[in-house]
């Protein structure tokens, strides 16, 4: 009944991971069509869009690998922790990736847009 519970409540996870990337896609695909319309397509707006769609999977992702780390915690084999191991591994290389990526591209915006001291807009 617990191994049950917790598959279930691992699969539950998965679907708030899948949720995640679908509404990142649409905010980005909304987002862009916006800039589309408006002839707003520079980099800076281009940028922006890539660092919230890039923060959201990164969301995704610790999802995901809540969902693996919950379906392995009941009566695990061998062969389940070590592939936990691997997913653990490339996921947590691919958060660390997309986290400096936006992180670089967050100070490159912001940087941009501060105001520079004695200009007037």
């Amino acid at each position: 009944m617990v191994r049950l519970l917790t598959l279930y409540l691992a699969a539950g996870v998965e679907v708030g991971a899948a949720v995640i990337v679908g509404f990142a896609a649409g905010e980005a695909i909304v987002r862009a069509g916006r800039g589309v319309l408006k002839r707003e397509t520079s980099a800076d707006s281009t940028e922006e869009i890539r660092l919230r769609l890039a923060r959201w999977l990164a969301l995704a992702i610790e999802f995901e690998l809540a969902a693996d780390i919950i379906r392995t915690m009941i009566a695990p084999t061998w062969n389940d922790i070590g592939q936990l191991a691997a997913i653990i591994v490339i996921r947590t290389a691919l958060n660390f990736f997309l986290g400096r990526e936006t992180q670089g591209t967050g100070r490159r915006l912001e940087t941009v847009a501060a105001p520079v001291k004695g200009v007037a807009r």
